[in-house]
Parts: C-alpha cells; sequence; structure tokens
C-alpha cells in the first residue's frame, strides 16, 4: 500500500472522524437546549444518532488501525481479527439503530408505508455489508492459516539445510 494511498485515506478518516464528533455535539447541544414540538419524537432520534456516530467513529477506528497493521506488512495476523470484529460490530449496532429510526418514523407513514419498507430495505441492506465484511474475515482467517503454515514449512526448510 502506497504512501499516498494511505495517506488519502487517513485524511479521509480524520475528516468523517471529525464530523461525527460535530454532529454528536450538536445533537447532545439540542438535546439540552431545543424542546420538542411534538410533531417527531425528537428526543428519541437525537440519541440515535449520537449513537450511530459512536458506531460509525468505531469502525474508523477499526479501519484506521487495520491501516497501520497494512502498512506494516502484520495484517495477517490473529490480531487483525479484533478490529475486523469491531467494524462488523459497529456496522450490525449502525442497522439495529437504523430499524430503531424507521420503527419511529413509521407511525407518521401511515399514508405511504412505502417509506417505511424503503427504510427497512435500507437497514438490510446494511446488514448485508456486515456479511460482506464477514466473509472478508473468513478470507482474513484463511490468510492466516496460510501464513502460519508457510512460516513453518520455512522453519522445516530451514532444518534440513
Amino acid at each position: 500500500m502506497g504512501k499516498l494511498t494511505v495517506g488519502a485515506l487517513r485524511a479521509v478518516l480524520v475528516v468523517v472522524l471529525a464530523g461525527t464528533v460535530f454532529v454528536q455535539a450538536s445533537m447532545v447541544w439540542a438535546l439540552a437546549t431545543d424542546p420538542e414540538d411534538g410533531s417527531l419524537p425528537l428526543t428519541p432520534l437525537r440519541v440515535i444518532t449520537i449513537l450511530g456516530m459512536v458506531s460509525a467513529q468505531v469502525a474508523l477506528v477499526c479501519v484506521w488501525r487495520l491501516v497501520t497493521m497494512v502498512r506494516r506488512g502484520t495484517v495477517f495476523s490473529h490480531a487483525a481479527f479484533r478490529y475486523v470484529d469491531g467494524m462488523i460490530g459497529a456496522i450490525v449496532a449502525a442497522a439495529l439503530l437504523w430499524f430503531a429510526v424507521t420503527a419511529l418514523n413509521a407511525p407518521g407513514q401511515r399514508a405511504d408505508p412505502g417509506v417505511t419498507v424503503i427504510m427497512g430495505g435500507v437497514g438490510v441492506a446494511v446488514l448485508g455489508v456486515a456479511l460482506i465484511v464477514l466473509v472478508l474475515r473468513m478470507l482474513l482467517a484463511q490468510a492466516v492459516a496460510r501464513d502460519v503454515e508457510a512460516a513453518q514449512m520455512q522453519a522445516e526448510l530451514d532444518e534440513v539445510i
């Protein structure tokens, strides 16, 4: 992985992390100062937004750590699983939070339930992303196993020579 690619990715991660912190601060401020007008359940939506930003931040930190491991050449190790598992957990949490938003929004969509169906579909798609990352985790497990096997074979070959 090139230095330019890593630098660009890290810059994007920092900008997104700063953006999520800004949104969280805005939501906390709104919770403290802006009363609900009764049209929507704003307090639960704001809390869900704060929690959603936490899940995004967890995923960002995990990606940062994995990029660091790739850069050092240590990504094919058991330590990488912790960060991949963190990403899967963050994505599943985001999907569950999205389903909560969908449930909160559903009563207002009685005249047009298609919106609720679309929102539910988005939640299922986010769960699909978690499944894709799970498949990638399985591929990482195979690569780690092959790396360990190759190291053992190299050790045996070194003994013979």
